[in-house]
């Protein structure tokens, strides 16, 4: 496991913590809180897991993403590039929280590359 992204990211339980602290600052964010806005509980735990398994499964996890793809989840929400930059600094400062090392950090440049699914 630990010669995958996914083991030395630190499993499930790993990732799980950072998505976590992830959707807790962008929903607190006062330029991204209105993608979360009139949104039942239920609702945000359903996405919360779909982010874990979402990043699992890209990092070689033995989890399988049964969600929609980027740009069908996405379309319409009227997300732009300075929602964009806002959502990649959170994620670096979550990263940087839990000490990512930089080699692990392989993570942005897989969240990278699903920009043009995600900006509109």
């Amino acid at each position: 496991m630990a010669d995958t992204l996914y083991g030395r990211l630190g499993g499930y339980d790993a990732i799980a913590a950072v998505s976590d602290d992830l959707l807790v600052r962008l929903r607190a964010d006062a330029q991204l809180a209105r993608f979360w806005q009139n949104r039942a509980d239920d609702s945000i735990r359903r996405e919360k897991q779909l982010l874990i398994d979402f990043l699992c499964s890209v990092s070689g996890g033995p989890l399988y993403y049964v969600g929609r793809d980027m740009k069908t989840s996405h379309r319409g929400m009227g997300i732009s590039e300075s929602d964009w930059q806002r959502f990649i600094d959170h994620l670096e400062a979550t990263l940087g929280k839990f000490a990512v090392p930089a080699a692990e950090r392989a993570v942005l440049g897989f969240v990278d590359s699903t920009k043009a699914d995600i900006v509109e």
